[in-house]
Formats: C-alpha cells, structure tokens, sequence
C-alpha cells in the first residue's frame, strides 16, 4: 500500500470517528443513523476492517433493520470484499444470528452472485450485464420489490438490469436467436453459479430463526441465478416449516414456469392464487401476464391484465412485451398508447419492448415519434434501448440513421453489433456487414450463433460463396459454435442463387434433420433456374415431414408453371384445394401521413383507386417508351398475353408506389412493404419508375431491402 492510500484511509477513519463518537453521534435516531450509514458508504469505499467498527456503535440504539440499509450500501457500490469484510465484522461482534442481518447477508450474496463477479469493476459488469440472457421482462417483477436499488440513477451500472430488451420473433427473430445462444452460454457456468449460491445458503442454514422473508431471498436468489430446481425445492421445504407462499414468493417462481414453458405448473399457481386471494395483487398478476406470454396463451395473458383492479407501469409493460413477443404487434402498440392516456410514464423497457413492433410494421414515423420522446427522457444511452433503436431504423429502411445511433454508442453489446450487421446485410451492403463483422472481432467480441447468420446473410445477398464457407467452417473450427437450420439456409440460399443446385442439395442432406425451411430455400432457387427435375426431388422432402406445406405447393407449382407444364399446375391446384391449403395473399402496405395504407393484387377497394389507376397509366407509358417490355413469365397463369400484362399491372407493390407518387411531395422517398417476394417484373418496373419520377424507392419483402434509384437497385440485379 502507499502512503497516499495510507494517509486517505487514515484520514478518512478520522474523520468518521469524530463524526460518530467524539461528537455525540451516538444519540442519533434511527432514520438519521440509516442515512448516515448510506451515505458513508458511498464515500468511503476503501472496504477495510477498521472503519467498520465504527458499525457497532448503532447497535447500541438496537437498530437491527438499519443493517439492511448498510449491506445493501455494498450491493449498490458493487463493491463484493466490502461486503464480505462486513460479514467478518458482523461474526466478530456477535451480530450474526441477527434475523434482519442474516436475511440481509443472504440478500447481499445473492445479488452479487447474480452478477458473477466482484461489482466494484463496474465497466465489467456493465459488459456482463448486456452479455447475460436474463434481456426477459420478468426481472422486473422481482426487482421491483428492492426498487431502490435499481432505481438510484443512471450513473450506477446495476440500474441498466432493469431495463431490459425483450426477445422478438418474427422479421425480428434478431433477438431471438440472440437470446437462445447468450442462454446457452450462460447455463454452461452453470457450476460456477452453483459454487457461488453456497455461502448464501451457509447463511440461511446457520440462521437459528427464520421468517418469511429469509425463505423468499434464498427462493429469489436461487430463480435470479437461473437455478430453478434449487428455487422449487427450497419452496417444498418452505412448506414444511408450516410457512404459506406470499406474493414475493409467487412472484419469483412464476418466471421459472415462464423460462420452462410450463403452462400447468404456472395454472397450478394461478388456480394457487385464487384461492389464497392474491389475484388483486399487482405484482403477481404482472407475474402471471409474463408467464401465460412466454408459453404462448396471449389470450390468457390479456385475460389476467383485464380483471387487475389496479395497473401499474410493471403490469402494463408486461402486457405489451407479451403480445409483441407474440407477434401481436398492433395490440401492443395499442396498449403502448393505452398506457401513455393513463398517465403511466413509458420507463426503459418500454421502449425496448414496443420498438421492435415499429420494425416489424415498417412504421418508421411511429419510431421516429418513439427516438424524439426516448431522447427528451434521456434514455438514448441506455444499450438496450439503442439496439432497439438500432434494429427499428434497419428494418424500416433507414440503415443510414442505424448506422449513426450504433457510432454513437460506447460499449455496443453483441445484440448491437448483431443489429447493425444484418441491418446492412438485410440491404444488400455486404461489404460493409462484412467490415463491421472483422471490426467486432478485432474488438474482443467473439461472434456468436446470430452474429455469422448475420455474416452469411450478407454474403447470400452479394454472392460471395468463398467468403460464406470459410465463415461457415470457421463456427465450428475456431468457435466451436455448431452451425443451426439459420445457417444451413443461408448456405443453401448462397448456393441456389448462384446456380449451384446440386451442391446445395448435397450440402443440406449432409444435415442431421433437415427442416422445410432449409429444403424451401432450394425450392425457390429451382423455381427461379427453372430446374424442375430437383424441384420434385426438393418438394418430396418437404413433404415427407410437412404434407401440408402451403409455400411447398405454391414454389413447385411456379416451378411448373415457368416452365409451362400447364398440366402438373392444374392438378397440384387441385390438391390443395382437396386438402383445404391457400396461399398467403400477395399484401404490399406504405405508411402516409401515419396512416397504413394496404393493396392486393387486384385491388380496387382503396378510396383513391381511379387515380392510382390513372397514375400507372401513365407510368407504364412512360416507361414503355423508355424501353420497358413486361416480363410475362412472372404470370403463373395459362391465360392469353394481354391478360398476363393486365394482371402484372395490378400487382400489390405497383398500387402501393403509385399512391404513395400521387400522396406524397416531389423527392419525398417512397417505402414499401410486401410479405412475399419482389416478383422480377415489378423489379424491372420499379426501376423504371424511379428514374422517371426521380425519387428514391425502397421496397422491403420477406427477403431483403430494394433501393431503386436513378433506374438501378441496390441489389444489382442478384437477389
């Protein structure tokens, strides 16, 4: 030690000595001693036995719950030696069969074990906590009850464990396979965390007396540090002390049911709650709302949150993190603004929760609205949020402002690194995904299960079969990472684009089990080369596992068609409409004036149809003078060639540019969304279009993102 610290802790001990004891300080109150006590522990932080005798003089004022205020002083300094030099000192004088300080020794332990680490590095555990897959809502509802430790301010790391990114599915799926490889990671110290749960458990089996509240942090610590097992077990044992479950308790099991899926158990819990008149309870019923969310029974979850007599921004945000987690994405925009009628203030989570239900409905003016109020209520720092943010502009077509929020953050996360990089590989800029994906590993960060289907994503969209094989080698040679169904479908999707069908088919029968959605991949590419003999062979497969695969029979009968076997079409129609299967509609949606405008194929029903008919009229003269002949290939029907051209007019993506030329100011950019593929004639078309009317046009399908401008697309015609 030098002798500056020397001289510092010296004169720190000083300094408390004539606070506490060469002035009288002894005589002070409770409440001002549980004040002096948090906030000098914040000062001196040295963490060394001599300052904390100057602890025993409050026991002389019998102030047992004080105790808990000083210990949790260690948790929010993150500060782990300081709190185990306290327990020393605590054993030393006596103080440890204590009931208020074993139960807040068991406390302490087991939310620096939840952290893994010792909390004074603070940046390190700022890493792990945007490491950890504990991104799920229902941290919420256990921290809630300790508010005060995760709510003291922005400067303390630990508060960043509160608002956490929900996981999406869907276009998003992003965050979910996010979620699904930090899980795996984490149960692989699974051990570790076991080790570190041990002295929390000394404490509780040493404490000669136990109340309900010793029970519910063990029960608590155990679920927060995914030892579920652990959890339900200590909760039978708990029953055989003669102690009931009280809505802590409940509130920290219902997770567990929630992270195993388990709707029984959780209804066994509920029908638990009932009976025991806990349903008004906020907190539990916020519990339930998650856990009927994340095993899929919405409606149930809805249910729950009608009848709460009381809601607050816990219960409300679950409900909306559940009907997005579900794919629900208008209600849970709907219950956002619900909420902001009640006056409940949107916290962090929120954001992160409702976010990425802009992203999947392409409503960038609803995000943008969403980035100006995160901004006014200074939550743009917090990395959750920014990923979301992050994600929201990449999928909404704005990958420019995706690209400024990600600059801007200082310790981007690997959901943040993973957004940006499909972000760019999602339009078509491989080079940069590619770039950004070498930056993150010169960075320290190992790349992940999503961050190389993010990698091979781009390279499927540029063509680089070299560069996408030595990615794919590299996950399981230098990483260890095997490869899953994302990343055989990408390599299949590379490989069928570029031709290479047979190697493809090769690559995919190598797999263990290979789903439908891998084998659809080539299916598609057969249609697009025409290659109908493999296209049979690729359609079996699906069938073998999935007879009723609607996007199997509309990929083998275009396959059919384009190569004008009339006859195979007619009867594969027939076969599906014997077994009851339609097609999803071709839909292709813009936002104008933040109104969602929809078209089908066809569709005459929109109020502006006479004009929108009126405005292609005169696109399509226009460009046929610029050269444009229709590709009437693209029409899957046996049916004469002025019909063909006619129903190429009327595709979806066509009336939803047209409307948005005749609603919208000269240069403002066009966005479009269509849920199936660009057909190649409306991208031929598209081109056109852009040149004439000089705009920019972005089309997003179930694909990729295509920028149009000045007669040519981002994709250069490869996609």
């Amino acid at each position: 030690m030098q002798a500056s610290d020397r001289f510092n802790i010296n004169s720190q001990l000083e300094h408390l000595q004539a606070k506490y004891v060469g002035t009288g300080h002894a005589d002070l109150n409770r409440f001002e001693w549980a004040m002096n006590i948090q906030r000098d522990s914040y000062a001196s932080y040295i963490g060394h036995y001599p300052i904390l005798a100057y602890f025993a003089v409050a026991e002389n004022e019998s102030i047992g719950r004080e105790r808990y205020n000083f210990m949790q002083s260690c948790t929010l300094l993150l500060d782990l030696k300081l709190g185990e030099s306290i327990h020393g000192c605590i054993i030393r004088l006596g103080m440890d069969f204590d009931l208020y300080t074993g139960n807040a020794l068991m406390n302490m332990y087991a939310k620096f074990r939840s952290l893994g680490r010792n909390g004074s590095q603070r940046k390190d555990t700022c890493k792990l906590f945007d490491g950890m897959p504990d991104r799920i809502y229902h941290s919420e509802l256990v921290n809630k009850f300790s508010r005060q430790i995760l709510d003291i301010g922005k400067n303390v790391c630990v508060n960043q464990a509160s608002h956490i990114s929900p996981q999406i599915n869907g276009n998003n799926k992003i965050f979910d396979w996010s979620y699904m490889e930090n899980h795996n990671n984490y149960m692989g110290e699974e051990d570790r965390r076991n080790s570190k749960m041990d002295d929390v458990r000394k404490v509780f089996e040493m404490m000669p007396r136990r109340d309900l509240v010793s029970w519910n942090t063990v029960i608590a610590g155990n679920a927060q540090n995914g030892m579920y097992e652990e959890a339900l077990m200590m909760i039978r044992e708990m029953g055989n002390a003669n102690l009931k479950p009280d809505s802590f308790t409940l509130s920290s099991v219902l997770p567990i049911f929630a992270e195993y899926v388990d709707v029984d158990k959780g209804k066994e819990i509920h029908g638990y709650v009932i009976r025991q008149g806990f349903h008004g309870d906020v907190f539990i019923g916020s519990g339930l709302i998650d856990m009927y969310a994340k095993c899929a029974r919405v409606e149930d979850s809805l249910r729950v949150f009608s009848i709460l007599p009381q809601r607050d921004d816990i219960s409300w945000n679950s409900i909306i993190a559940g009907c997005v987690q579900n794919n629900r994405f208008g209600e849970g925009l709907s219950f956002f603004r619900q909420m902001v009628k009640a006056k409940v203030k949107p916290r962090q989570v929120s954001f992160s929760s409702i976010l990425p239900a802009c992203a999947h409905l392409t409503t960038l003016n609803l995000g943008k609205q969403l980035h100006g109020y995160i901004i006014r209520c200074r939550f743009d720092d917090n990395v959750f949020i920014a990923s979301s943010l992050v994600d929201m502009y990449a999928k909404c077509g704005n990958v420019k402002v995706a690209r400024w929020i990600f600059d801007k953050m200082e310790l981007p996360d690997m959901v943040s690194w993973t957004a940006i990089i499909m972000g760019y590989a999602l339009h078509g800029h491989a080079n940069d995904a590619i770039s950004l994906f070498e930056k993150m590993e010169m960075g320290g960060i190992r790349p992940n299960y999503v961050a190389f289907m993010a990698v091979l994503t781009a390279c499927s969209h540029a063509g680089l079969i070299d560069k996408a094989w030595g990615y794919f080698n590299s996950m399981t040679q230098n990483f260890g990472i095997a490869p899953g169904l994302e990343h055989y479908a990408a390599m299949a999707d590379l490989l069928g684009r570029a031709g290479k069908l047979d190697e493809a088919y090769k690559l995919i029968s190598s797999m263990d089990r290979p789903a439908g959605s891998v084998w659809s991949a080539l299916l598609a590419a057969c249609r697009v080369h025409k290659n109908v003999d493999m296209a049979e062979k690729v359609a079996e497969k699906i069938f073998e596992d999935d007879p009723e695969n609607v996007g199997a029979y509309v990929l083998l009968s275009n396959t059919y068609a384009a190569a004008r076997r009339w006859e195979e079409v007619s009867k594969l129609r027939v076969l599906m409409r014997d077994k009851g299967l339609k097609k999803n509609t071709a839909c292709s949606w813009i936002e104008v004036k933040n109104r969602m405008h929809a078209f089908v194929s066809g569709d005459k029903s929109h109020p502006n149809y006479d004009k929108i008919s009126e405005a292609l009229k005169v696109l399509v003269d226009k460009m046929e003078r610029e050269g444009y002949v229709p590709d009437t290939s693209q029409v899957f029907h046996d049916v004469e060639e002025e019909q063909k051209k006619y129903l190429l007019y009327g595709h979806s993506e066509r009336l939803a540019i047209a409307f948005g030329l005749i609603s919208t100011p000269p240069g403002t950019i066009i966005r479009v969304t269509k849920n199936i593929r660009v057909c190649v004639d409306c991208h031929t078309a598209t081109k056109f279009i852009s040149k004439i009317v000089e705009r920019e046009i972005v089309v997003r399908d179930n694909n990729r993102f295509h920028h149009f401008k000045d007669g040519k697309c981002s994709c250069g015609d490869y996609w």
